[in-house]
Order: C-alpha cells, then structure tokens, then sequence
C-alpha cells in the first residue's frame, strides 16, 4: 500500500461518525420512524425508512442533496479543471466520503491516487476480447469488474483473518483501485464495440473524467466538461434506489467491492433504473424519424405524447418514484446546453416535450410527479457531441454512480454494519393477522 494522505485523513474524521453510530445504537434504538401497511411491505418497501446511508439524501420537493449541498450549490462550490465550468468529479467523491468541500489540493490528491492505480491487467482486456461482438456493452462492464476480483485486498485479508476493525482498511483500497480502473475499462469496451478496437492510451496528465472522454474519443475542451457534470450529477441517489441498495445489501455480507459493485452494474442495467437513459434518446429519436420535418412542432410533438400513452407505453424520462418535481439533474444539464449555445433539433425537441409532456401527463390523473428526471436530458447532450452509441449510456452512468456507493460501501465497513436481514412476510400471513385484527375489532 502506498502512503496516502487521503486514508490516513479518514481514519481520523470517521472516528465522528462512529461515535454518532454508537450513540444512536446504544441510546435510540427503541425510537420509533414511521408506521408501516400491507400497501408499502407489498410495494416494494417504497418510502419506507429502513437503511442508514450517509452520502446522500433524496427530498421530494428539493431533489438530491450530497451530504447537504445541492446540485447548484456543487457546480458553484467544487474544484473545476483549468478554465472548465463544471465540477470535478473527484471533489464530490471527497466529499461523500469526508463530509467537507474539498480544497483543491484535496482534488488534486485524490486524482493522484486513481491516476496510480489506473493500470488495467492484460487478463481483464483480453477477457472482454473474449466475449462475442455483439455483447451488451453493460454486460461486458459487469464482467470486466468481475475479472478484476482476484485482485481484492479485502478478500485477501479477510482470508487471512484481518481483525474486523480493520475491515475499512482494504474495502478502501479495493474501492480506490476499483474507481481508478473504471474509466479504461469502460473505455475499452466503447472502443471494442464500436470503434473496431481501436483503442486510446489514456493520458497520466488529465483529470479523471476528463482522461475517461479522451481514452473514449473525444478531446474537445465542451465534451470534457459535459463528461464532468454527467459524472458528478449521476454519483449517488441516496440508499433505497436499486445500485445503492444492492452495493450495500451485498457488501453486507462482506463481500468485497468488485462483487457489490458488479452486482449493482447488472441492477442498473435495468429498464426502471440506469437503462433508462437509452429508452428517452430511443424514444425521441423514433419520434424524429416519424414526425420528419414536424419534429419540433409543437401540435405534432403533443400528437406524439398522446399516441404513446393511447399504445399504453410510458413516455420516458418522465415521472420518478420519490421527486415530485423537476429533478435538478435535468435543470443542470439544460443550463449546461444553454450556457454552450447547444440548439439542434434534438436538443429543441427535449425542450419543447419539457414544455409540453407535464401538462399532457398530468390529465391523465395517473402520474404522481408528471416532471422530467435526469434521464430526459442526458442521451440528448450526448449524441449532440457525436456519442450517438446510446446502448453504451448506461455504462457512463455507472462510472459515476461507482463515486457514491463505493463511498458508502467504505463508511459501512468502517461503522460495522450489519448483515442485512428484513423479515419478509407471506399474503397467508397478512390475511390471518388483518383476519384475526378484524375478529377482535368486531
């Protein structure tokens, strides 16, 4: 292990958050959080309160906010690059796991550390090589993650019999080696499936995302920073969303990150979770081919929400479990477009279905939050500078969400946590008990 300041500065500020942990363990635990029904234990647990989660909070009239800051105060608060706009993604991961506005020092710091250890093995590469052409680019992200497992410090030492109050020790080294890595394998893999392996050395003197557009094939000053912002604006959503929660679940049975995280990719790669992205730039790009020259009129874009909901489809990008507004994400990246001057046709198309697909979705008096979430936007700016592969999308999305819930994945082990056990129910079950409450009740 090499000697890093980084590590060394948490083993000192966690020692806080341990003693909260205790306090809350030992003097609150019979504190009662919410009454729960049948409705939410059969729902998926949705809104129920259940999972300690440090590095984000989602509010539903506010949006995200890491470790209290909001979207527009990070872009205003975190360290740039040079003369870029927008913020690096190594300062929101410094913040997550030290609950402080980095320095830049501290950014620079923790590029230092992901540049040291970003060399990929030869075995990963030609795993991926290995795979068929056609591979979804997801899929050969959860496998080049996995190829990476034997190289795990905290199975390692765990096998050896590490004593448990060390376990955050090595789940910080696998977690910093793990992000390092991310950007050339999935690199590697945009390359391989559609650049005819044609690939790009990475470069020791950029940035982390900013090295990731290079080593994609895109140099351009605009795509780096946009490479920034959609790497910052995707890293958490706090615990309870499907890649939060398996990261954890999974790493609470003390499995190391390569297997937490690898189990999350295959949870993002979900149409209801990361896929998501894909579906929106799909979507629209269907509409563009249908509608021809009337692909930004208005009357003609209404016709097209309104036929898509007649064929029962959802119009995606749209909606989401918790916001009950415009998710901030989706404002960050319309700022983004604004501020560059970006109006192509597709880029006016999401802002006239922004204009429009609220209203439209809201008569229907099925749609909780009718708004637009981060999905709605992204694929947009993306094809805009030429990443027109929308099957590859969801895989930048988990570079980014890598930042969060490996940050987590570290302040789980060093707090302790628990293996995660709910006591799940049968409907026999239920029915006796609202039975047997009924009996008495009458």
């Amino acid at each position: 292990m090499n000697n890093d300041i980084l590590k060394e500065r948490f083993a000192v500020k966690a020692v806080e958050i341990k003693e909260q942990y205790n306090a809350l363990k030992n003097d609150h635990s019979e504190f009662v959080v919410g009454e729960y029904n049948v409705g939410q234990i059969i729902g998926g647990m949705r809104g129920m309160t259940g999972l300690l989660y440090e590095t984000s909070i989602l509010d539903a009239e506010e949006g995200i906010r890491f470790r209290g800051y909001s979207i527009p105060q990070l872009r205003d608060l975190l360290p740039k690059w040079g003369g870029g706009s927008e913020p690096l993604p190594e300062g929101i991961f410094y913040l997550m796991l030290f609950n402080e506005i980095p320095t830049e020092n501290d950014v620079k710091l923790v590029t230092e550390q992901w540049t040291l250890r970003a060399d990929v093995p030869q075995h990963v590469l030609d795993t991926l090589d290995s795979l068929p052409a056609g591979t979804h680019p997801m899929t050969q992200f959860t496998i080049g993650v996995m190829a990476l497992q034997n190289y795990s410090k905290f199975a390692a030492a765990y096998r050896d019999g590490v004593n448990k109050n060390s376990y955050w020790e090595f789940m910080y080294e696998d977690v910093m080696d793990l992000i390092a890595k991310l950007p050339r394998i999935a690199a590697y893999i945009y390359r391989r499936t559609y650049k005819n392996s044609e690939h790009i050395a990475p470069n020791d003197n950029l940035d982390w995302a900013g090295n990731f557009a290079h080593m994609l094939g895109f140099d351009s000053d605009e795509f780096c920073d946009l490479m920034r912002l959609y790497q910052t604006i995707h890293v958490d959503h706090e615990g309870g969303n499907v890649s939060a929660h398996t990261t954890k679940l999974v790493g609470s049975a003390l499995s190391d990150a390569y297997l937490s995280f690898a189990a999350a990719l295959n949870g993002l790669a979900g149409p209801l979770h990361g896929l998501a992205n894909q579906e929106v730039i799909r979507w629209i790009l269907d509409m563009k081919e249908e509608m021809g020259d009337k692909f930004t009129d208005r009357d003609a874009i209404a016709d097209y929400i309104h036929k898509t909901l007649q064929e029962g489809r959802v119009v995606p990008g749209y909606g989401h479990a918790v916001l009950r507004q415009t998710d901030p994400r989706f404002i960050a990246q319309r700022e983004f477009a604004q501020r560059h001057n970006i109006n192509d046709q597709v880029i006016q198309a999401v802002n006239a279905i922004f204009e429009i697909a609220p209203a439209i979705l809201s008569e229907t008096g099925k749609i909780k939050n009718p708004w637009p979430n981060v999905d709605a936007h992204s694929g947009a700016l993306l094809v805009y500078y030429g990443l027109i592969e929308y099957d590859f999308y969801t895989v930048l999305f988990g570079v980014s969400r890598s930042l969060g819930v490996l940050a987590s994945l570290i302040l789980d082990r060093y707090l302790g946590l628990p293996l995660e056990r709910p006591k799940s129910v049968t409907i026999d079950s239920l029915l006796a008990e609202i039975n047997s409450k009924a009996r008495v009740t009458n």
